[in-house]
């Protein structure tokens, strides 16, 4: 079954699809020979499918491996919109990096969404998985959360477990199996207290707080310390914070200062100027070079 979904205006399929690792670790997957994204997707009722996206002129075009239902079909169409950030409103962000010509290539280009799961749970857990360790690790992590945990799909793949099947199994579940090491009874935590409701992390998406009030209150989950959350303040809509790391601070010394470690206060003084859009503008600086040569938008 082929599903068509007309794309905004100026929409990188690209730069979206590739904006950062996360189409590398399932339920996602990615062929660049073919420029093809998969996802596992579960649906409100039945088997969860593999789809495949690819992307035309003014629309994606997205093929499930049975026919849908009208329910199934607008949950498909729901979660690649919302995966593929389809309704960011890029306008003002665009308006700030035209007039500046270092930055301008990014609205010329329809850069600055990132990709990210169908649900926060999902990206909570992902970002857990990145922190403190190398990207070799976090892919053994969630390849054996998704293997271990996820229910197969039609298509191939699997799902990425619920907070549910996630709180049925035991702490040293995750050091053994997921190998997930101090991790282990943080994910455990985690998936208690958003199962029994405790904690609601789909409400990051809409949250009215003050950016700095819901940095906190997702650093009040174990294992999310500055780094973790200021990603998945990204994830959420919110690009204030830079969530530096050791890959950023290089790559910005490599660009910026002539090969020297320059001081986080300086590398936050060079994206101040983009003010609340600052961590999506660093981001797009250091991601430039992936894609260059690839300026088409499909």
């Amino acid at each position: 079954m082929n599903i068509t979904i007309p794309m905004p205006p100026l929409f990188n399929f690209k730069r979206t699809a590739l904006s950062h690792g996360w189409y590398d670790l399932p339920p996602f997957a990615f062929d660049k020979a073919s420029w093809t994204l998969t996802r596992v997707i579960t649906l409100n009722s039945g088997k969860p499918i593999n789809v495949t996206i690819t992307a035309g002129a003014g629309a994606l075009h997205v093929q499930a491996p049975r026919k849908l239902s009208q329910s199934a079909n607008e949950k498909v169409i729901r979660d690649v919109r919302h995966a593929l950030r389809f309704d960011d409103d890029m306008t003002s962000f665009y308006a700030l990096v035209a007039v500046n010509e270092e930055f301008a290539w990014i609205a010329q280009s329809g850069a600055g969404r990132l990709l990210r799961s169908p649900g926060v749970f999902e990206d909570l857990v992902k970002t857990i998985c990145t922190t403190n360790c190398s990207w070799a690790a976090t892919d053994k992590m969630v390849n054996a959360l998704v293997n271990e945990l996820g229910v197969e799909a039609q298509g191939g793949g699997r799902t990425f477990p619920t907070a549910e099947t996630m709180a049925s199994v035991d702490e040293n579940f995750y050091r053994e199996k997921i190998r997930a090491g101090y991790r282990a009874p943080y994910l455990k935590e985690l998936a208690e207290r958003v199962t029994s409701g405790e904690l609601n992390v789909e409400a990051w998406l809409t949250s009215e707080l003050p950016t700095d009030k819901l940095k906190r209150e997702m650093q009040q989950v174990k294992g999310v310390g500055t780094y973790a959350a200021e990603n998945l303040l990204r994830l959420v809509g919110r690009y204030d914070g830079l969530a530096l790391d050791s890959w950023v601070r290089g790559k910005f010394a490599k660009l910026h200062n002539k090969g020297r470690a320059a001081e986080d206060k300086k590398i936050a003084r060079y994206y101040a100027r983009f003010g609340e859009w600052q961590g999506l503008a660093l981001w797009c600086d250091m991601t430039k070079d992936w894609l260059e040569g690839e300026e088409k938008l499909w």
